[in-house]
């Protein structure tokens, strides 16, 4: 999330009642997640493990529970929290606002679009020329879609990210201001869920189609021309790269890479990157000639086993 002008430093410090390290008038921009930060961002990190890679990241600001060297050309935040304090500054940048309040803002919609009954779209919602919007679907704030765009009943665009940290007393929840952006010529099913991004984006690309009871989590991105069959589950932060094909049943881990073209066949469970064009199959997925051998070869055992 970029803001919507430049904070120095000090003025985010007492915004979250923290200490800073750092020039007070050091440029603050936006915050995000550390897989999509740019300069001017503030990232958070809470554990020593990710000390390293928050600040050497692309983030000039780093919010942090422990006062460090600070690297050349970046500031620090020192919180004792830096989860809560990264959920207060997105209450306070981006407050949740029930649509119904007279402040609200209506969506944009282009022309040709037909948004039937019952549908539902957030503050700041824009949609583009030619989409057909079916009833009950649910497009929450800040959401964008592109023109030609199909939406199938009881999908919801923009719900929050599932993540959580793990408190003495429960679980508690990273806020959500992200957005999803849906890409021209895109069709999306009945029942998908495709979650907003924590700071930054889910995007849907050009062209892609997805089947029904789909669903996608936040900070993924999708290229052009993919195609999802129905029940599958991707998690968070998942790039899929162009035409990429996803067959019935599959479940795809946070964080990876699929590459261009590759194609993961039905009921499989991906765990790490998939190169460009590989055929995958399995759980864990693995090459789908290889994976084929294995099966067949276990279906002989029992013959080996009688002749013995």
């Amino acid at each position: 999330m970029k803001f919507t002008k430049t904070y120095p430093l000090s003025e985010i410090a007492t915004i979250i009642d923290c200490k800073y390290v750092g020039d007070a008038s050091f440029p603050v921009q936006g915050m995000n997640e550390i897989h999509v930060v740019t300069a001017g961002d503030i990232v958070f990190v809470d554990h020593p493990k990710y000390y390293d890679k928050a600040l050497e990241s692309a983030a000039t600001i780093v919010l942090i529970n422990k006062e460090v060297d600070c690297p050349d050309g970046k500031a620090l935040l020192i919180s004792d929290d830096p989860f809560r304090d990264f959920n207060k500054l997105t209450q306070y940048f981006a407050p949740f606002s029930a649509f119904a309040k007279a402040e609200s803002n209506p969506p944009i919609i282009g022309e040709g679009t037909i948004v039937q009954p019952n549908a539902f779209l957030g503050n700041d919602v824009v949609v583009g020329k030619n989409c057909i919007i079916h009833s009950n679907v649910s497009i929450n704030d800040r959401c964008i879609l592109g023109d030609n765009v199909i939406i199938h009943s009881g999908t919801v665009l923009g719900a929050d990210a599932f993540y959580y940290k793990r408190r003495p007393e429960g679980y508690d929840k990273l806020l959500s201001n992200g957005r999803v952006v849906i890409d021209d010529h895109v069709e999306i099913g009945s029942l998908c869920t495709i979650d907003r991004g924590v700071s930054g984006d889910t995007t849907i690309g050009y062209g892609s189609k997805i089947d029904n009871q789909v669903h996608i989590g936040h900070d993924t991105v999708l290229g052009k021309h993919v195609l999802v069959a129905s029940q599958t589950g991707i998690s968070g932060c998942v790039v899929i790269e162009d035409e990429v094909k996803i067959w019935g049943q599959v479940g795809i881990r946070s964080d990876i890479r699929l590459g261009k073209g590759c194609e993961i066949m039905a009921q499989s469970g991906v765990s790490k990157d998939v190169q460009p064009g590989d055929v995958l199959f399995g759980s864990p997925a693995s090459n789908a000639k290889v994976k084929f051998r294995e099966l067949a070869a276990i279906r002989m055992l029992p013959n080996f086993i009688k002749n013995k």
